[in-house]
């Protein structure tokens, strides 16, 4: 939980400010997972700070839902292609990855 709001303090990704009013909150919430090796022990713990999505209004930026993992289909093409082309694929985590995008309005979250 600690490394999550520091990647949030070291890409300076909020500010802090008093509640304003007549304007749409997003909610928050903590989600916890337990990451198990092949024997079912717990070896990481990770925390993940996530939007509540259902706090959405419709008309109001409801279309525009990004998933934070590629879809299934995406890598099969992806595993596909590289085996005809011979290509050599390596497998990375990218921490936070959704905190290096832009976002071009003002989105108040609780």
């Amino acid at each position: 939980m600690l490394d999550e709001l520091d990647q949030f303090d070291k890409n300076q990704v909020w500010e802090l400010l008093p509640k304003p009013t007549n304007t749409a909150i997003v909610g928050t919430k903590w989600v916890f997972i337990n990451k198990l090796n092949e024997d079912g022990k717990v070896v990481i713990n990770k925390a993940r700070l996530v939007a509540q999505g259902y706090s959405q209004h419709e008309g109001v930026g409801y279309d525009e839902t990004f998933a934070l993992v590629a879809r299934l289909e995406s890598i099969r093409i992806l595993l596909a292609y590289a085996s005809i082309k011979g290509f050599k694929l390596f497998h990375m985590d990218v921490k936070s990855a959704f905190l290096n995008g832009f976002i071009y309005d003002e989105v108040y979250a609780k």
